[in-house]
């Protein structure tokens, strides 16, 4: 009797979708290793969080998995985006307490993405209509809109003075601090894409001649600044970051984006931070652009001690090959889980897909390309 009870467990293990398996996060038990990646969102009118937002996320939540809110601005000077949600004022964090209450309700787990988009920006999202703010003061080219026929055009920047940017550091601690206020579970700190901290970190952007530009090391001392002052504020093991070495989303590229991965991810061990979420060298857009790519976050992964987060169009079938073969443990899906918002369940059996529209990703719509993607028909 004992023998097949073990020769079940066995066969359960053998049968064990990779994806699905549980997983330790620091002090969170997840139940499975897909993760809701976070998606530009531009339906928080005014940047307030609105209700509509209770219903997106609490669709998408499983017990014991985890999501990453929206990018979510820090201040008044982060904003570059329509209707993106805040979390600089009180009324922002009141609002986004009845979502996380939500989430919550439901077993999830769900950590609040702080942002700054530095360059990426325009005057008329700024206070009193100042100059966006950089590492640099070199202005941005227009580019193409998601929608592929709108033209974002950018306000030339600023650029920081060495003694503005404690500052700056000291807006992400603050929104560290209404995370947890909000009720939110921690922080990634949103070091990807072009935007503020990726302006410092690439030195394709960054012309600095301070302590902050120059060589690798000064040019992520910026990064790792925040991360040490948001670490401070709200603990180690409520903290994740985002990075993106290998883009060059909004003139963002670097010369040797491997020794960036891998300098990163060794320096984030000396704070401990509960995970690293990188995005695969194939993605070198943030809007779905793939290119074949000769690099792996591999060297990443094993350098960096806490729960590693690979994200960048994965499928069902690639997800659960980067979990059995360890290059990563948790996988976050972005486009899927948006138009599929009981992605796990449709791995789970293997079920097809929705398709995702595209041109609705960044309407202020409250239900269309929102909340109104279909579930899978019930079985019973």
């Amino acid at each position: 009797m004992e023998n097949s009870v073990i020769e079940t467990q066995q066969q359960q293990e053998q049968n064990a979708i990779p994806l699905l398996t549980p997983y330790k996060m620091g002090n969170f038990t997840l139940s499975h290793r897909i993760v809701m990646a976070p998606l530009t969102r531009q339906r928080s009118y005014g940047n307030v969080p609105q209700p509509h937002a209770i219903l997106y996320y609490s669709q998408r939540t499983t017990k014991g998995g985890l999501l990453i809110t929206e990018v979510t601005v820090v201040s008044d000077t982060a904003r570059g985006y329509q209707d993106t949600p805040g979390i600089w004022t009180k009324e922002q964090v009141e609002a986004w307490k009845p979502i996380v209450d939500a989430v919550h309700a439901k077993g999830g787990i769900f950590f609040c993405q702080i942002w700054h988009v530095g360059r990426v920006s325009n005057s008329r999202f700024q206070p009193k209509g100042q100059a966006p703010i950089s590492s640099t003061d070199k202005p941005l080219t227009p580019q193409h809109r998601s929608n592929g026929f709108e033209i974002a055009e950018f306000s030339p920047p600023g650029r920081l003075r060495t003694d503005e940017i404690p500052g700056i550091i000291h807006d992400f601690r603050l929104a560290a601090r209404n995370t947890i206020e909000a009720g939110f579970d921690g922080v990634e700190i949103h070091g990807a894409h072009g935007y503020l901290i990726d302006q410092f970190i690439k030195d394709e952007v960054n012309d600095r001649t301070d302590q902050y530009g120059g060589s690798l090391e000064n040019r992520c001392r910026f990064a790792l600044e925040i991360v040490e002052a948001v670490v401070n504020e709200i603990g180690a093991d409520k903290v994740g970051m985002r990075l993106s070495p290998f883009a060059d989303y909004m003139e963002s590229g670097d010369s040797n984006p491997k020794a960036l991965g891998l300098y990163m991810a060794e320096a984030l061990n000396k704070y401990e931070i509960l995970y690293c979420h990188m995005v695969e060298p194939r993605m070198k857009t943030a809007v779905g652009d793939e290119c074949v790519c000769p690099h792996s976050l591999l060297p990443m992964r094993k350098a960096f001690k806490g729960t590693f987060i690979a994200a960048g169009g994965y499928n069902r079938e690639e997800g659960n090959e980067a979990v059995a073969e360890n290059r990563a443990d948790l996988v976050a899906y972005g486009r899927f889980f948006l138009a599929n918002p009981d992605l796990p369940r449709r791995f789970e059996l293997d079920a097809p897909l929705n398709k995702y529209h595209r041109e609705t990703f960044y309407t202020s719509d409250p239900v269309v390309g929102y909340a109104d993607y279909p579930f899978l028909e019930s079985t019973a």
